[in-house]
């Protein structure tokens, strides 16, 4: 399939950027998680969560719109059950 090479490079290149990126937010959610279970606040603020799916979506091409929203749904939930995990765990 050396027809897809190409394309499979491109893409393994954006990988390259999208990882460390995703590794730096998920650092970010463990302080948020800290400070929320100091604070008593709560994990998930719903408010929250549909700005940053919705601040997402907009950014997106209108075409891709929908898909991005998918993708930061699940991300932002991920994130929301990591940061319920640390809050746990500290209150333990």
């Amino acid at each position: 399939m050396h027809v897809l090479q190409p394309y499979r490079d491109r893409i393994d290149a954006l990988d390259d950027q999208i990882v460390p990126l995703l590794v730096k937010r998920l650092a970010i959610i463990r302080e948020v998680a800290a400070l929320k279970s100091r604070e008593g606040i709560p994990a998930v603020l719903e408010d929250r969560v549909r700005q940053v799916i919705d601040r997402a979506a907009a950014a997106a091409q209108p075409q891709d719109a929908e898909m991005v929203r998918e993708l930061y749904t699940l991300l932002v939930t991920i994130c929301c059950d990591l940061e319920d995990r640390i809050m746990t765990d500290r209150a333990a």
